[in-house]
């Protein structure tokens, strides 16, 4: 007489795989499509240029730099 030696963890164990996958891509994809909701209602931000003041250049500061005397 043969015996059944699978348990029934083992006879289970290609479902308890998929529902284990099954789980892990239906939080990554919460956590992608959440991402690409939230960014593109997010709201318009405005940016401010940082301008730099020029001294104007005087023609003593343009002597020396170009070495006339």
């Amino acid at each position: 007489m043969r015996f059944n030696r699978s348990t029934v963890m083992g006879a289970m164990h290609p479902i308890l795989f998929f529902a284990g996958v099954y789980a892990v891509v239906l939080l990554f994809s919460i956590f992608i499509c959440s991402t690409i909701f939230y960014s593109c209602n997010a709201a318009k931000v405005t940016v401010a240029k940082k301008t730099q003041q020029v001294s104007p250049v005087t023609s003593a500061a343009t002597a020396s730099i170009a070495g006339v005397k």
